[in-house]
Parts: structure tokens; sequence; C-alpha cells
């Protein structure tokens, strides 16, 4: 069972020391708007592998591509803006640490900053992103563990002000998908208890902040 660090919009300065390699976990997971180097340090010190979606605050990652270590954008090599070593899910079905993740990034569009979407622009990248878990699936027979975003679904753990609506095309998604876990950021607590929803056989979860969770 793949034990896990899951951080997003929130950093812990106790967790940016030496201090987190106590913790043992098989892989990070973040789920945006956090410092890429903040999880770099993370996957770096505790010598595991990071995956991630982008957050709202994040830079643009759109247009890289990464081959053999070396980034390049628009046929040149560039310095990749994210986290050295982490792999970006958004918008991709990827398999890290024996756990596949289906990954959209990003928040509703309230104004004109990177990694944000209208609802119909999120839910064309999600029936693109179905489209890959489904053709990934017949290839090996293996479906999506994890659905990480960083904006919860439209009426699940949203809130009512504009930059903090959820996104519609996630219901639709996890129907299709049948994730046991959408992991999400993007909703701050400030401190309140924030029980996981469900929605059919998926369990929605908060992760602002930092979570450990074992994946069964």
């Amino acid at each position: 069972m793949p034990k896990a660090l899951v951080v997003s919009d929130e950093v812990d300065e106790r967790l940016w020391t030496d201090a987190v390699r106590a913790v043992s976990v098989d892989l990070v997971i973040g789920a945006g708007d956090l410092p890429y180097d903040y999880l770099a340090f993370l996957a770096s010190a505790l010598d595991v592998p990071c995956v991630f979606v982008p957050g709202n605050h994040d830079p643009d990652l759109s247009g890289y591509t990464r081959y053999g270590g070396l980034s390049m954008k628009d046929g040149f090599p560039t310095v990749w803006p994210g986290p050295a070593g982490g792999v970006n899910a958004d918008g991709r079905v990827v398999d890290v640490a024996g756990l596949r993740f289906a990954g959209l990034g990003g928040s509703v569009r309230y104004n004109d900053g990177p990694n944000q979407w209208t609802q119909r622009q999120q839910a064309r990248r999600a029936r693109r992103l179905v489209r890959r878990a489904r053709w990934r699936r017949r290839r090996d027979g293996k479906g999506v563990d994890v659905l990480l975003t960083h904006a919860p679904p439209l009426d699940l753990g949203d809130r009512a002000d504009p930059p903090h609506r959820g996104f519609a095309c996630l219901h639709p998604t996890i129907e299709a998908l049948r994730p046991k876990w959408l992991l999400h950021g993007h909703i701050h607590p400030h401190g309140e208890p924030v029980p996981d929803r469900v929605a059919g056989e998926t369990r929605i979860r908060n992760v602002v902040g930092h979570r450990i969770m074992e994946f069964s």
C-alpha cells in the first residue's frame, strides 16, 4: 500500500527542514499553489517521486516538453520552471509509485492569471483526459486510482465566491473514471474541520496544508 505526503496551498515550514526526513512515505503529491522549490525539496529530502498539478497561483507550465532531463519550449532548450524531478499530471494520465493518476490543474477563470479555465474550457480538457485514461485502461487493464485536481467539483467542497467555485465537469469525470480518490486544494479551511465528500465510489478530500495518506 503506497503511502504519500499530500500537500497543497499552504507551506508547512516544519516540513521545509531536515526534520521532514523522519517522515516515511513512498511519494509526494502536490495539489497546487505551492512553491515549486518546496515540492522539489520534499521529494529530494524524502528521496521519493513527486506528482503534482499546478494551481492558479503557480507559473504556467504549458508548452514545455522534457526529454532525458532536457527541457524544451518552442523547439529551444530552456529551464523548466516546475519542481526538479516532478511529474506534472495536468491533463495527463501518469503512473507514479504504483498509483495511476489523472490530473486537472487550475481554477475557474476569474482574471487573466495563468492556470485558469472557464467551465467550458475545463470540460474540454476533462473529456480529453477521460479519453486518455480509457485508452490506457484498454492497453493494460488498469483504471485511475487518484483524480488529482486543484479545484474541487462544483457544489462539493467549493465556495460561492467566483474564484473558488468548483468545476461542473468533474462530476462526469468522476462517473467516467470511477477513481477511489479525488484530491484537491484551493479551498482554505481556515482552521475549520473539512469532512470528506463522496460522489459515487469516489471519496473527495481537501488536502490544503499537508496530510499523510495510505492508498490501498
